[in-house]
């Protein structure tokens, strides 16, 4: 009987999701607000999904976002900002860490309500990770890095003990660090591993997703910035990479790869560009079916550079990319894109329960609603 409902609740979820992702595509009568979601239309009259935006209180960039669920969410960014909400967004508590204001928040990992590691970047002892288990009331710096040549972009965890961070290449390799406790320690991994970096290649810390994971062992790093822009894939946590050329232009310290999301071990999405406002983002996206062996081009791509991707809960073909010009719908699991709101955001995460939140530049976070 537990089985029985355990299935039930998946079925249930799985529908809610396939709902969400038909409202998409429903015509639906109210105009778009200034602020790049859609108003609330007349009395009787069904409102198509849209970003309902928060009241933060704060002007900082949430680059870093964990959504637990739909009423718990995790945000972190400039000036050593980290907040939380646990009624769904009504209220944001400051739960900085003490003495943070100079550090860069990017990236933010929450296992729920209680406990989060988050990642600071910059060169030298900039890049720092801290973790807490008491819903930010106190935190413990687990990490301070020691090496001028680190620069530590992203971090991702497999559950709730095993995660990795990286770090833009050290003497011509992407630095990896371990942690087997939850966030509470860390170690280097060897790098015999890891293939060698292009000349001017590294990652972009624009919205925590530089570095994903999917299921106990499997993770995926994006890069940028050289010849060509690459997603390195290693399925033994870390130990071992294989690199692969992506479609997504490169060539530029400003473009390449700058989002992942992967929905299980094979099906994964790709979305960057170019984050220059004056440039354009050709084929800013693409897809994998074969776990990152081989990308493909979106037939009809994101129309612009996009920094986050997360795809819809329970869903095997719809996804949502943001970026500072919008937010893009699909429902072919990548392969064409449609932009279905203008507001700007810099990432977005999805939960079990059903619910898709957004955060970036102004203090902005959102949460999908329908």
């Amino acid at each position: 009987m537990r089985g029985m409902g355990k299935s039930r609740r998946m079925v249930s979820m799985g529908l809610a999701g396939a709902a969400l992702a038909l409202a998409f595509t429903t015509p639906a009568g109210p105009a778009q607000a200034a602020g790049g979601h859609t108003q609330e239309g007349p009395q009787g009259t069904r409102t198509a999904p849209h970003w309902d935006v928060k009241d933060s209180g704060t002007d900082a960039r949430f680059r870093g976002l964990a959504a637990v669920s739909r009423d718990a969410a995790w945000v972190a960014g400039t000036k050593g900002t980290v907040l939380r909400t646990s009624d769904g967004g009504a209220h944001w508590r400051n739960v900085s860490p003490p003495g943070a204001g100079e550090l860069e928040f990017r990236d933010i990992e929450a296992f729920d309500s209680r406990r989060a590691v988050v990642l600071a970047i910059g060169e030298g002892d900039a890049s720092r990770v801290f973790r807490t288990d008491d819903g930010g009331a106190t935190w413990t710096e687990s990490f301070r890095n020691s090496d001028p040549k680190a620069f530590y972009d992203c971090l991702t965890f497999f559950d709730a003990r095993h995660g990795l961070a990286m770090s833009d290449p050290v003497d011509g390799k992407y630095r990896i660090l371990s942690t087997r406790d939850g966030g509470r320690s860390w170690d280097v991994l060897p790098s015999a591993g890891m293939p060698a970096a292009q000349e001017g290649e590294a990652g972009f810390a624009a919205s925590g997703q530089c570095l994903v994971s999917s299921g106990p062992r499997d993770v995926w790093l994006a890069t940028g910035g050289a010849a060509r822009a690459r997603v390195l894939h290693s399925s033994d946590r870390g130990l071992t990479w294989r690199a692969t050329d992506s479609p997504i232009p490169a060539g530029d310290p400003a473009r390449g790869v700058f989002g992942l999301a992967f929905r299980d071990r094979t099906h994964g999405i790709a979305v960057g560009g170019d984050y220059r406002a004056d440039q354009a983002s050709p084929r800013a996206s693409a897809t994998t079916r074969d776990g990152g062996r081989t990308w493909t081009a979106s037939a009809a791509p994101v129309p612009a550079y996009r920094s986050g991707v997360a795809w819809l809960p329970h869903s095997r073909t719809s996804a949502l990319a943001v970026g500072p010009t919008g937010t893009d719908l699909t429902l072919d699991a990548g392969r064409t894109w449609r932009t279905v709101d203008t507001g700007s955001y810099d990432t977005a995460d999805c939960t079990h329960d059903g619910a898709c939140w957004a955060s970036g530049e102004k203090g902005r976070i959102a949460r999908l609603e329908r």
